[in-house]
């Protein structure tokens, strides 16, 4: 998917030498950015609320389980 994002120049500038030291494309460097952006940002069982917050386990894995007893 193309997205259009607004950059000030000054991190485009730093950004296209860092590309240029690793020489990959400022494409690249950015869809690696967002993926290590999202990697240390990922929602956690621990952020739910609710009756499962403390919990701590995946709702739909629960419910496949327990309706396997039937």
């Amino acid at each position: 998917m193309r997205t259009l994002v607004d950059i000030p120049d000054r991190q485009i500038d730093d950004l296209s030498r860092i590309c240029e030291t690793k020489k990959v494309s400022r494409a690249e460097a950015i869809r690696q950015a967002i993926a290590s952006y999202i990697e240390k940002n990922k929602p956690t069982a621990a952020d739910a609320f609710g009756l499962w917050k403390e919990r701590n386990v995946d709702g739909l894995k629960y419910q496949e389980e327990v309706r396997s007893e039937w």
